[in-house]
């Protein structure tokens, strides 16, 4: 069965789900391709504010399909390294994309599936779910970002060990690291996800965009560089509507409605 991306409307947040339930939801090139597509037609919409990104079933992605790799050894390297640009592809879009994506994690988390979640700006993982940066289990490296985002959020010998060791770790450990922002009952990391999605609809949409871009920058700018982009994009924002109606709205102790 090949994966899928389904893609439904919740109020204003897109979720997406990852669909191979029979191979716990194991990546592909079309599901990369989709995602792509599918954020740019989020970006496009003003009816969508936010976007989930989950697993159909029990699982959240078990990573890269062993199957599919060990047919590839007998292919010319560009064919995986062609695959392997369409998942970076993707995990750009999303790090770039102007909304919030929250993951929202059942089961299984491992390889480029881990990969996947970190790529987003918010995690959701249920009691149940077990992260694992599998590559090494089967004589690989890390891809989809992995060993960027761990790096900028973790200390070097602890994402070294998760990296070669393999090791599985659970949600409650990942949220004691800062990596995992909720950790939910089994079988509620979706509606706990929507739930956060919510909160983050009721804001501002400029605003969450430009603190999104601010986070993203802030790792690798200079001080004086992100001081003058966080003075723009303040600037900026105090002259949108929003910042009228917020203002307003806070003074007169109702609740704001931003456009």
């Amino acid at each position: 069965m090949t994966a899928s991306l389904k893609s439904h409307s919740h109020g204003q947040t897109m979720v997406l789900t990852i669909s191979n339930p029979e191979h716990r939801n194991a990546l592909g090139p079309d599901l990369y391709a989709a995602g792509v597509e599918a954020l740019n037609v989020a970006e496009n919409s003003p009816d969508v504010r936010s976007v989930v990104i989950t697993g159909e079933g029990q699982h959240f992605c078990a990573g890269g399909n062993l199957q599919r790799l060990l047919a590839n050894r007998q292919r010319p390297p560009e064919v995986q390294a062609q695959s392997i640009e369409g998942l970076h592809n993707w995990i750009e879009t999303i790090r770039t994309f102007p909304k919030p994506v929250v993951a929202a994690v059942e089961g299984s988390c491992a390889g480029a599936g881990f990969s996947l979640a970190l790529a987003c700006d918010l995690i959701v993982g249920a009691h149940n779910s077990v992260f694992v940066m599998a590559y090494s289990n089967v004589g690989l490296s890390p891809d989809g970002g992995a060993s960027w985002s761990l790096m900028r959020a973790l200390p070097r010998a602890t994402v070294l060990q998760l990296l070669m060791c393999g090791d599985r770790i659970s949600a409650e450990r990942l949220q004691q690291l800062g990596l995992i922002n909720q950790v939910s009952a089994s079988g509620e990391a979706l509606a706990d996800a929507l739930a956060l999605c919510e909160r983050l609809n009721a804001r501002a949409p400029n605003a969450l965009a430009s603190i999104k871009e601010l986070a993203n920058e802030a790792a690798s700018a200079p001080l004086h560089t992100q001081l003058a982009a966080e003075r723009d994009h303040f600037v900026r924002n105090l002259h949108h509507g929003n910042a009228g109606e917020g203002i307003a709205a806070f003074m007169e102790k109702r609740p704001a409605r931003y456009s």
